[in-house]
């Protein structure tokens, strides 16, 4: 349920999309405000698993993603921004937030560009 702007846990709009479904012991996070990090568990899995790169997409690249992209910058992870796996309710929006994302909080890139680097390290 979407209640003024606000996308409530349990809700169908808060489900995870089948295609992106976590693996059987994947951690989920269950965030509550724009960024990721605020008030969740996400930076203590991170350490615990020694992360240092992060790669970002989702929904309200205005919103959400440049809030965790922030959040991710000032606990200096590495972060990339993928440009066509972020989207917002506007282009000129969206085009904002990668703008102030390159100018100093990431690396801001495509789908297939972090595809081609996975692809190349897989084992």
């Amino acid at each position: 349920m979407v209640v003024a702007g606000k996308c409530l846990e349990g809700s169908r709009e808060s489900e995870i999309h089948p295609d992106l479904a976590p693996l059987p012991l994947e951690k989920v996070v269950f965030k509550h405000r724009y960024s990721a990090f605020y008030n969740t568990d996400l930076e203590t899995v991170l350490r615990c698993m020694k992360i240092e790169d992060l790669v970002v997409c989702g929904t309200m690249t205005n919103m959400c993603c440049e809030s965790t992209v922030r959040d991710a910058y000032y606990r200096d992870y590495r972060v990339f921004f993928v440009a066509d796996g972020t989207g917002t309710i506007n282009e000129e929006m969206h085009l904002a937030s990668l703008l102030n994302i390159s100018f100093g909080f990431g690396y801001v890139t495509t789908g297939s560009s972090i595809e081609a680097v996975l692809t190349s390290h897989s084992i």
